[in-house]
């Protein structure tokens, strides 16, 4: 399904995560090894002690044991320094009584950032709101990247790995706003018929609204 070609650019959806050694506030750790058989959600944000990003963390925070629960680890990043990110969460929990427990890298050299294209020109030196989901064979499976003056939606987040999850294991596509779609709820879309045989049986199927628009219960 997904190919481990190298590419010299920014990695692409499909691709294995480059494999990137990093520093951050739980020590030393390589990506995407030392999280192999989870799936990750490595996210970016402008730099430590600003608004919109303590409002990003302490949402995150409180949503960690979520996508603990989905078997999911939650990494934040930014071009701040290791003392610096200790003192913001230190400063969250202080202020907000919530516990950042999930790691941050300290990308001070900027080498992360430009690797996976986080860098934002006329900015300044701050990284944009950028997101890689990797699935726990560490391909990337989702990249999303929101401007500076813009916070994310956590549950948008936790509902993409939702939908990830269900996806690989019924092996169907997932509706808009799934699972609450206007059309077919949280059921999900099947594969498009491969031949004509099985595009004909599917014509009458009281889960079809046409051979090529079929779907099913997910359990």
């Amino acid at each position: 399904m997904y190919t481990e070609e190298k590419s010299n650019g920014m990695p692409l959806l499909g691709e294995k995560f480059p494999e990137m050694h990093v520093n951050t506030t739980h020590g030393r750790k390589v990506l995407p090894r030392d999280y192999k058989g989870q799936w990750v959600v490595l996210f970016s944000h402008p730099a430590d002690f600003t608004p919109v990003c303590t409002t990003e963390f302490v949402a995150f925070a409180k949503k960690d044991k979520a996508f603990k629960e989905l078997n999911t680890q939650l990494i934040g990043l930014s071009l701040d320094q290791v003392f610096s990110h200790i003192k913001w969460i230190d400063w969250i929990k202080e202020n907000f009584q919530t516990e950042v427990t999930f790691p941050i890298i300290a990308d001070d050299s900027g080498s992360v950032a430009r690797r996976l294209g986080m860098l934002h020109p006329g900015k300044g030196s701050g990284t944009v709101r950028a997101v890689f989901i990797m699935d726990p064979t560490g391909f990337i499976r989702l990249i999303l990247y929101y401007p500076q003056e813009i916070g994310r939606k956590i549950n948008e987040i936790l509902r993409v790995i939702k939908a990830l999850q269900a996806s690989d294991e019924n092996h169907v596509s997932m509706p808009a706003d799934w699972p609450e779609n206007e059309i077919i709820g949280n059921k999900g879309i099947l594969p498009p018929a491969a031949d004509m045989k099985t595009a004909d049986e599917r014509r009458d199927l009281t889960n079809c609204y046409d051979w090529w628009f079929c779907y099913k219960e997910l359990p």
